[in-house]
């Protein structure tokens, strides 16, 4: 069953949601049966990259509050991700537009690390303080969970995956998506946003209930179908 999440590399919430589902699927007795597909979504596309600031005294310009007050209004959401194991660092996390990450995650998806870059970059930028919009960083971070140098530096320098990353967030726009994160569950259920842990354990069992009613949950071993008395007696 295909979970699809809406997400922004610099959600706070995007992240403390990624592990309250993780925690969900992780007590979920067919979690080896759920497949996570992360989709773009820019809180800020024309957000210019500025490395010079941090995101605290960005969040205190554009607010206009005191660092003082910033820093008590974002204490609450640093709480929240500690909660779930997640050290954020607003001091330090850095301005950036977040495009070209969007986009090397498109690239780790192709050989099934979409999961492991998007982890990699949420926490360079929470916890880390790196440029998530700077080239040789993002190289760096992709070669991390082991993608190619070449084939980030080509995709970096080309347009690769633009329209993959605007057709997520067209898409998003047409299922009503206007905050996140959001979870589409089997295209059936929604959640939006970074709810309360047993939100996401009941979604999940509904969402599966109705996906095994329609798709075979077991794996099958040996031929695919032995000798066996079918639904109507016939044994032979």
């Amino acid at each position: 069953m295909k979970i699809e999440i809406w997400s922004d590399v610099v959600c706070p919430f995007c992240y403390i949601g990624k592990r309250k589902l993780e925690k969900a699927i992780e007590k979920f007795p067919f979690k080896d049966k759920i497949e996570i597909e992360w989709k773009s979504f820019q809180l800020n596309p024309n957000q210019k990259t500025d490395p010079t600031i941090s995101t605290l005294e960005h969040l205190s310009q554009s607010k206009g509050w005191s660092m003082e007050q910033t820093r008590e209004i974002t204490s609450n959401v640093v709480n929240m991700a500690a909660a779930q194991g997640l050290e954020f660092d607003f001091e330090k996390a850095v301005v950036a537009n977040t495009r070209n990450a969007h986009r090397l995650i498109h690239l780790a998806k192709e050989s099934g690390k979409g999961d492991a870059m998007k982890e990699r970059l949420l926490k360079a930028y929470f916890s880390e303080g790196k440029n998530v919009d700077d080239f040789p960083t993002l190289i760096s971070l992709g070669k991390e969970i082991g993608l190619e140098e070449e084939k980030i530096k080509a995709m970096l320098e080309s347009d690769q995956f633009d329209e993959v990353v605007d057709q997520d967030i067209y898409e998003s726009r047409q299922i009503g998506v206007k905050g996140v994160p959001f979870f589409v569950l089997d295209r059936k259920f929604g959640i939006s946003g970074a709810q309360p842990d047993e939100v996401f354990v009941q979604t999940l069992q509904k969402a599966w209930t109705e996906f095994a009613k329609n798709n075979s949950v077991l794996d099958m071993a040996g031929n695919a179908e032995g000798e066996s008395c079918d639904l109507d007696g016939n044994c032979i």
